[in-house]
């Protein structure tokens, strides 16, 4: 089976409950994580994000913390949301997207609830990180491109949301698929019954545009 990419941005508080669970039930070091730009995805797609519809939005942070508390992940909603989340994605790529420096990013965001608009808790971050001129790291040219060409990526193969885990070109989208990305890892022949080649092939009787 194709190696699995785990592509997030943490401004997505379901890409943290992912990858705590995914930890407890994966070696990570098997799995690509890829940062990418989730605003831009949206930008791509035409589309807006939940917390950018106002109805939406309370929904969100409500079933974030309901799951949390469900499945037992410490979780604290940051002061603010949605935040720029750039330099946490440029910061994880240029700490190699280790497993551990990644998940330690996303324990400080939602986990311990940080000021991710706070100069003070960035530097904060980076002292537990144990990283020196982070600045100065995220600001190299080589980091910055390799997050536009991560997001580019994602656009291209054609993924609609933050997390998604991708199989070769099996898309598995959102926490609540992780059961199901599991299962697929345990039977590579899930999608192949005669049911489930005819629902990924179903015409569209109807559209709006």
């Amino acid at each position: 089976m194709a190696k699995t990419t785990w592509y997030f941005d943490f401004i997505s508080p379901f890409a943290y409950l992912q990858l705590e669970r995914l930890a407890k039930e994966t070696d990570l070091t098997q799995i690509n994580l890829r940062p990418i730009v989730f605003g831009a995805l949206l930008q791509h797609l035409g589309n807006r994000g939940p917390a950018e519809i106002t109805e939406k939005r309370t929904f969100t942070y409500r079933i974030a913390q309901w799951t949390a508390d469900e499945a037992g992940i410490p979780f604290k909603m940051p002061p603010a949301h949605p935040f720029n989340p750039i330099k946490f994605l440029r910061l994880a790529i240029a700490l190699n997207n280790e497993p551990e420096k990644v998940q330690a990013i996303f324990r400080f965001i939602w986990r311990d609830g940080g000021d991710v608009t706070s100069e003070a808790a960035w530097a904060t971050l980076c002292d537990e990180l144990a990283v020196e001129d982070a600045d100065d790291l995220i600001s190299q040219q080589t980091v910055k491109d390799q997050l536009r060409l991560n997001t580019q990526e994602a656009c291209e193969k054609g993924l609609f949301g933050v997390p998604s885990l991708v199989v070769g070109k099996d898309i598995f989208w959102g926490n609540d698929a992780t059961e199901m990305y599991l299962d697929y890892q345990a039977n590579p022949a899930l999608f192949e019954s005669e049911e489930y080649r005819r629902i990924s092939e179903l015409p569209m009787a109807i559209s709006r545009v």
